[in-house]
């Protein structure tokens, strides 16, 4: 099993206490209704059992309007338990079925059909999950709402709210905190949907906010593609002890493979195990495809700038009067005359934080590309030498998410060495070698290779690779005369980690 850490963008400009709501609600509900729903499934599960396997044994007996659908449900999807059940060989199933099984008088049997519906309507009435969880046979309305909020077991909330945690943070960051619960609550009702066309006229119930955090992870995926997430491979109950303790196999990987692999997981167990599986795969499914739609049309209506605009206008402490005419004009449409307000106002405050913030969305929103990457560049650079190094690192993220595969190179060193010194040195590394390869006849990009050069031996203990880096520095044909001694340096050192090589 594949099992989800974290990821690069964690942290966000605020507090996300919608998702820190939805997940004390999630645990709060649990709680409440748990202990009720263990103690009614077997209840139930018995009281349904009997009426099925005395309707299997005598057909010619009647039935209350929701038995007789259970029955029809039940011959429908499962045919061949259902030729079992009225197989007179059978194994005996309880003590009561070998008492039903003696029984040949029909006003005896017929009275405990009665009481068997009678018995079932009544379970049915103080049922939490007939009321509140989703049956695809006959939803009510409320059941789309409040499925999303029921769980079977601590393993079953666990995984959704750490998937929910995951995801959610950044994307409340990202759209405020009236967008993002709206999307939830309407992605959780759409995945909730889907089960039901894959799943007609079924009466098991479907419980969980599995779909809605699907949608999020549908959502992740489109907005931050390029993302790595840390992951730990979970073999056995020793993989897990192993993580606790820090160890463990674990590995990176980018959200563009990651996420549609474990889609591919979904629609592939859907299909294969469909209305037999205890897991609605096929809301998994619909959710996913729900948040990833969801989250572009977000973005290219505008909703999504507009909601970081005013995110922005929150955690700033002040704002100019060319910012608020500039915001006024976007959530008008008035994308040249937001521009041009910009433009003034970012001649004479060419450090403003909050205008370059502005200009990238405006250019995002009118699909001007190279503007908003250049935007972008420039307010990674003045994140960088405020030493808001969170917010330059997520700037960079969205800048790649767009298609960038590049930033200025003397920008790029330096969000290079931030990563480092927040002792990030596997990215580190992998930012500096990125720059080396595309600018490799500038000078940031030699000393590029000198600090991924120096991690690479004395931090991460790749000599391999810091050879690698050392000799790429040595051929570069930057001038690096003041730099020759570290080079050699470097390659020694490198060489003595490697060992002595066999001819």
């Amino acid at each position: 099993m594949f099992l989800p850490l974290r990821h690069e963008s964690m942290e966000g400009r605020r507090w996300p206490v919608i998702s820190i709501a939805l997940v004390v609600l999630n645990l709060i509900i649990f709680l409440g209704t748990h202990g009720q729903i263990e103690q009614e499934n077997p209840q139930r599960g018995q009281t349904r059992s009997h009426i099925l396997m005395l309707a299997a044994m005598h057909p010619e007996l009647t039935m209350s309007p929701d038995a007789q659908e259970l029955v029809t449900s039940f011959q429908r999807d499962y045919p061949a338990a259902w030729a079992n059940a009225k197989s007179g060989n059978r194994e005996v199933e309880d003590v009561w079925d070998a008492k039903m099984r003696l029984m040949d008088d029909p006003s005896v049997l017929q009275a405990e059909m009665d009481s068997l519906c009678s018995e079932y309507a009544v379970q049915a009435g103080q049922s939490i999950l007939e009321k509140y969880a989703f049956v695809p046979a006959h939803p009510s309305g409320i059941s789309y709402l409040t499925a999303n909020f029921l769980h079977g077991g601590w393993l079953h909330l666990i995984g959704n709210m750490w998937f929910l945690w995951l995801a959610g943070v950044i994307l409340e960051d990202t759209w405020g905190r009236i967008v993002y619960p709206i999307f939830y609550l309407v992605a959780g009702a759409a995945a909730l949907q889907l089960h039901a066309w894959f799943n007609a006229g079924s009466l098991t119930p479907t419980l969980g906010a599995s779909g809605a955090v699907a949608a999020l992870m549908g959502a992740f995926l489109v907005r931050f593609p390029t993302t790595k997430i840390d992951v730990a491979v979970i073999l056995s109950l020793r993989s897990v002890a192993n993580l606790a303790m820090g160890k463990g196999f674990r590995f990176k990987a980018a959200a563009y493979w990651l996420l549609p692999f474990w889609l591919l997981a979904e629609v592939f167990s859907g299909a294969i195990f469909g209305k037999y599986s205890g897991t609605a795969h096929w809301a998994h499914v619909g959710g996913f495809a729900f948040g990833a739609l969801g989250a572009l049309a977000l973005r290219y209506s505008g909703l999504e700038a507009k909601a970081d605009a005013a995110i922005e206008s929150k955690v700033t402490w002040t704002a100019a009067p060319a910012i608020v005419q500039a915001t006024e004009q976007l959530e008008k449409g008035k994308l040249d005359d937001a521009i041009a307000t910009l433009q003034t106002f970012l001649a004479s405050n060419p450090e403003s934080v909050e205008g370059y913030t502005l200009q990238q969305q405006i250019h995002w929103r009118k699909n001007n590309v190279p503007a908003y990457r250049d935007a972008m560049a420039k307010l990674i650079q003045l994140h960088l030498k405020a030493q808001n190094f969170e917010a330059a690192w997520q700037d960079y993220q969205d800048l790649r998410n767009s298609g960038a595969e590049t930033l200025p190179a003397a920008i790029w060193l330096e969000l290079g060495r931030a990563v480092e010194g927040q002792g990030n040195f596997e990215r580190a590394v992998e930012e500096y070698g990125r720059l080396a390869a595309a600018f490799p006849k500038e000078r940031p990009a030699l000393l590029a290779l000198l600090s991924a050069g120096r991690l690479s031996l004395k931090n991460l203990n790749r000599p391999a690779d810091a050879l690698r880096f050392y000799e790429n520095a040595e051929k570069s044909s930057v001038p690096h005369l003041d730099w020759d001694t570290n080079i050699r340096n470097g390659i020694e050192g490198a060489k003595k980690a490697l060992g002595p090589v066999s001819a």
